[in-house]
């Protein structure tokens, strides 16, 4: 699932009339780099929620075949935030018999993870279920976020550590973590994930390579930059 619902407020007058995920950088679209990089892992079945502008998401993206992928759509009449986004969205996500786990991306994050890596942590979670209901991608915390979020100790993620890093908003969960969920309910993840953290039941890894949280002009600008530089230096 690729999250594309938020309005974009701090990236405003760009997103008045372009949904953020659509915004370019490299002269392409953040999600475009998004449904390459998780069709180039095998990853086929995607999901995207929407909301603000969510027709001209589905119209410039169609069926995802130009992305080697097929694209599902989830709109939200009604901003649910990510949990509640994920649990609308659940019914397109898993088998209601089998309850399989997921990836979720965040659609204006770009991440340069191959997420083949992931496909190991998908088949663990699905053959014991019981073991973990997430597993976060962290990466360094950046100049606008220096806190952090929670720390990373042998692969177990902690709400305390001697070392807090950054979610990357790259996730993979089960279907239960969602449960008590209500439909078309605002609903943040932050406090799912710090519940289901208290019980020992997140696992997660660090991603030491480019990450940029393109949340605001500025930061979309010098992405920009960086991928045109790449391509005149090859």
């Amino acid at each position: 699932m690729i999250l594309a619902a938020g309005r974009g407020e701090r990236m405003r007058p760009l997103t008045d009339t372009i949904p953020k995920p659509l915004l370019q950088a490299g002269g392409k679209a953040l999600i475009e780099y998004h449904l390459e990089n998780l069709a180039r892992a095998g990853f086929t079945d995607i999901v995207i929620n929407h909301a603000y502008l969510g027709e001209i998401i589905e119209s410039t993206l169609g069926d995802g075949e130009r992305y080697g992928v097929n694209i599902s759509y989830s709109h939200e009449p009604l901003v649910l935030e990510t949990a509640g986004g994920i649990a609308n969205a659940m019914p397109l996500l898993t088998n209601q018999s089998e309850q399989q786990p997921f990836l979720v991306v965040n659609g204006d994050v770009y991440c340069e993870l191959d997420f083949t890596l992931l496909l190991p942590v998908l088949q663990r979670m699905q053959a014991d279920p019981a073991s973990y209901l997430a597993h976060l991608v962290q990466v360094d915390n950046p100049t606008h976020h220096p806190e952090g979020d929670f720390s990373l100790d042998n692969n177990q993620i902690k709400l305390n550590g001697s070392k807090r890093l950054t979610f990357s908003g790259i996730g993979i969960y089960q279907p239960k973590l969602f449960s008590d969920v209500k439909q078309n309910t605002p609903t943040k993840l932050a406090p799912l994930l710090c519940q289901a953290i208290n019980e020992e039941k997140v696992s997660g890894e660090y991603f030491s390579e480019i990450w940029i949280d393109v949340g605001t002009s500025e930061r979309l600008n010098y992405l920009n930059r960086l991928l045109n530089n790449r391509k005149i230096d090859v």
